[in-house]
């Protein structure tokens, strides 16, 4: 029997020597597995309606949910630092505390009985907010990150129905309570997440070849963190405002799915969060991979911030096409989160990638990613409080189909206004290097 340690030297040197095809099979498959597996340790809860609960006279599923987004968007802030200064030696057993932690958290949400299980969800949420960067330092930076990115970003397309499919089934099938269901879901996956964070840390680092075409990516300073700040400062603030509005509407859709489904007539079919994330998944998964084909990198941002409009557009139109009839709520709600992840999704995996790569800056994804989720966690707390006090007697379909229209039209004019930042840096950037080119030639005269 051959050894284990012989085991993984040998996939990780054929990885190293097959960077094309088995390496993106490979490298994606496993990431996606890992924040699949992950997402059974944060959604599920959500799937339950917790109907007649009130804490401080509001609804206890809100206080559920708030908690738990506030500490997974502490998370995102301490990422900031964590995350960009990660040594690539610690990511594998940190991705797999972090999990076991928030699972922990969920055992006492389960044990304990409201509102204190309001603060079990506070720190369920607390981990779970740097895995995302964690995983997707194994694929930054390489000739095919887009197609990785674009694998590891559907997980949280299907995993996000998958796991809610999970715990209804838990509930109606097995009679298992809605407190102790979040805790049992993430039971069931334990044991594939830590099979496929190992798997996952056999990937070879990027090749020579990956580092010429991308730009080396390497753990941020202080220093260096805020002299990227200032250099991108403008198109950050847009992209951080723009990734806000696609996290309200995202976490709406997630977290009140089950009423929303229930509005739409459809309150006791566990399968239909599965069922209609998979077309979802499946064409985003094909757009975005199609992007890795465009090898220039200028030409590949402003491409993606194209599909970002599009995106944001899709929103709009479907939800105004739903109101006048011409689509049905399947319809709709496939229509409407296709357009959500053509927008959201370039935010996780792309957009930052190929901004980087444009303008040569050695730095990594981390920083620039957790900044923008801080503040699009941040800013969805807000939505949820808004929406309670000030409309509280708006359904969330129809909280739903207001903001859709909302988010379309501001979306579009910031990121319009961020093309155009791009544009204006990318021409200075080109007279900056026909001025340098041509200084030695004017120093021989």
């Amino acid at each position: 029997m051959i050894p284990s340690n012989k085991i993984s030297g040998r996939i990780t040197a054929y990885l190293a020597k097959n960077r094309d095809w088995p390496f993106i099979i490979y490298t994606s498959f496993f990431a996606f597995i890992v924040y699949s597996c992950m997402y059974a340790f944060r959604k599920p809860f959500t799937v339950a309606i917790f109907e007649n609960e009130y804490f401080l006279g509001l609804d206890l599923k809100i206080w559920f949910i708030i908690s738990q987004i506030l500490g997974y968007t502490l998370s995102k802030f301490i990422g900031i630092k964590l995350v960009s200064e990660m040594k690539t030696g610690r990511r594998a057993l940190s991705i797999v505390m972090l999990t076991l932690l928030a699972e922990t958290a969920l055992f006492f949400f389960g044990w304990f009985s409201s509102p204190y299980r309001i603060i079990f969800l506070f720190f369920n949420g607390l981990p779970l907010g740097m895995i995302w960067g964690l995983v997707f330092s194994y694929l930054e930076g390489r000739k095919y990150t887009e197609m990785l990115g674009a694998g590891l970003s559907v997980s949280f397309i299907f995993a996000s129905g998958f796991v809610k499919s999970t715990g209804k089934w838990l509930m109606v099938e097995y009679g298992v309570s809605e407190y102790w269901m979040p805790f049992t879901t993430g039971l069931i996956f334990i044991l594939p997440l830590i099979a496929a964070v190992y798997l996952l840390n056999l990937v070879p680092s990027p090749s020579k070849e990956d580092i010429q075409m991308r730009t080396e990516r390497k753990p941020m300073t202080s220093k260096e963190r805020k002299a990227f700040f200032r250099n991108f400062s403008t198109a950050i603030v847009l992209l951080v405002l723009s990734y806000a509005l696609l996290n309200i509407f995202r976490e709406i859709r997630d977290n009140y799915a089950a009423e929303i489904w229930s509005a739409l007539g459809f309150a006791n079919n566990p399968g239909i969060f599965t069922t209609v994330e998979i077309p979802i998944g499946i064409i985003t998964l094909v757009i975005m991979g199609l992007v890795t084909f465009i090898k220039d990198n200028t030409k590949a941002l402003f491409s993606i911030i194209a599909l970002v409009i599009i995106g944001f557009a899709l929103i709009g139109g479907s939800t105004y096409l739903y109101e006048v009839n011409v689509f049905s709520g399947p319809t709709w709600m496939i229509s409407a989160g296709l357009g959500l992840y053509m927008a959201y999704i370039p935010f996780n995996a792309l957009l930052f990638e190929r901004m980087i790569a444009a303008f040569r800056y050695t730095s990594n994804i981390g920083f620039v990613m957790y900044l923008a989720d801080s503040f699009g966690y941040l800013t969805s707390i807000l939505s949820f409080v808004m929406k309670n006090f000030f409309s509280p007697d708006i359904s969330w379909l129809n909280f739903f189909v207001k903001s859709s229209y909302y988010i379309a039209f501001i979306g579009i004019a910031l990121m319009l206004l961020t093309a155009r930042w791009f544009f204006l840096k990318q021409q200075k950037e080109v007279e900056r290097e026909v001025v340098n080119h041509m200084q030695p030639s004017s120093m021989q005269c």
